[in-house]
């Protein structure tokens, strides 16, 4: 296999094993989240891992857009903010799920929107694509946030 595309492998993969391992630990999530008061536009929960799982694919792409540039202390920069931002994604359903911190967790959403955010405007000095890549998550967390403030606020 070429080195490119197990670099491509790999950079899908940790996200995905990311959500695979914090899903597993909050497994009973969508149980907590069906018996929580929820605003309008709150989707049916089977959904959340089609979209996590289709956010994940298109967040690995974007870093292997940026790993595959060549080595710099700026490109490593940009990857480890990313992993920063990958970690905090994983704790936030801890947080939500495991713990009922609705509060806490919208407060966590904050802080993992603004790396994102961050995380996007130093992929963009790497890939337009990248960038375009992150574009839907950086959506998605912020209907999550409409979600969690609600949830928060309700319950």
């Amino acid at each position: 296999m070429k080195k490119e595309t197990k670099k491509l492998i790999t950079c899908i993969a940790v996200p995905l094993a990311t959500g695979a391992v914090s899903g597993f630990f909050t497994r009973n999530g969508m149980k907590v989240f069906a018996r929580l008061d929820k605003p309008p536009l709150s989707p049916p929960g089977w959904l959340f891992p089609v979209v996590w799982t289709i956010l994940f694919i298109m967040m690995g792409t974007a870093s292997w857009l940026v790993a595959s540039r060549p080595e710099s202390k700026a490109r490593n920069q940009a990857l480890t903010l990313y992993e920063i931002q990958l970690a905090a994604n994983f704790l936030w359903p801890f947080f939500f799920f495991g713990a009922g911190w609705y509060t806490f967790a919208l407060l966590w959403l904050l802080l993992l929107w603004g790396l994102v955010y961050w995380c996007i405007r130093v992929f963009a000095g790497f890939s337009k694509k990248a960038v375009y890549l992150m574009i839907p998550y950086i959506i998605w967390l912020t209907f999550a946030g409409y979600l969690n403030l609600f949830i928060a606020l309700w319950n």
